[in-house]
């Protein structure tokens, strides 16, 4: 079931490494289909390189195995949380121990409008969820409480967590997202960012859906 959405896992494992979002078997990565409402989610432990279709582990809304025989990410509680609560408008989730993300949840700090494009993550800033342990369905809660109306969060002491309708768009939202976070941090060390006021950020707000082709 859902080979599609394996294949799509596969490649895009490999791509949290290719692209520096995370290292080793860090991180990790879902496709939720809602007509049969069932998630696809990477294993806990094996490296992207080496991951294959017959590694992805296929969980129903209740948490339970449908189909692999790997164990599913450690953070499976974090993917299945948004597909209960948000699985009308989010497919994919994608977890990352991104650098300059990890660095400002590391401070527990909210990313805020020190750059236009934060408007990719859905608000005015990116927020940053209370500490919990990893792999935990308090860390679960924590995280879906700070990416509430955000298409990104931050997790205290830990990395990044991004959603989307796509895998490519939950993708590129780390991926800019890891990107704003390095020019934040790049420019705290010059001075204090000049921050984007509301009334900036909402004629970005209103010029988006327009962007791009």
């Amino acid at each position: 079931m859902l080979e599609e959405e394996k294949k799509l896992l596969v490649e895009y494992g490999k791509k949290l490494i290719s692209t520096g979002l995370t290292a080793g078997t860090g991180g990790n990565l879902s496709l939720y289909d809602p007509k049969k409402q069932l998630i696809a989610i990477t294993p806990s432990g094996i490296d992207y390189f080496e991951m294959t279709e017959a590694d992805i582990v296929l969980l129903n809304l209740e948490g339970e195995v449908i189909e692999g025989n790997r164990k599913p990410s450690s953070e499976w509680q974090m993917h299945l949380i948004n597909y209960q609560m948000r699985g009308d408008e989010i497919r994919a989730v994608v977890h990352a121990h991104s650098t300059f993300s990890s660095i400002l949840a590391t401070c527990r700090r909210d990313l805020p409008a020190s750059n236009y494009m934060i408007a990719v993550a859905g608000g005015d800033d990116v927020r940053c969820s209370k500490y919990a342990t990893f792999g935990t369905e308090k860390l679960a809660e924590y995280a879906f409480e700070a990416m509430q109306d955000r298409y990104a969060c931050f997790l205290a002491n830990h990395g990044l967590l991004t959603c989307g309708p796509t895998l490519k768009e939950a993708f590129s939202v780390a991926t800019e997202i890891e990107r704003l976070a390095g020019l934040h941090v790049g420019a705290s060390l010059l001075g204090k960012p000049v921050i984007l006021d509301k009334a900036d950020m909402a004629r970005v707000h209103e010029q988006f859906p327009n962007y791009g082709q």
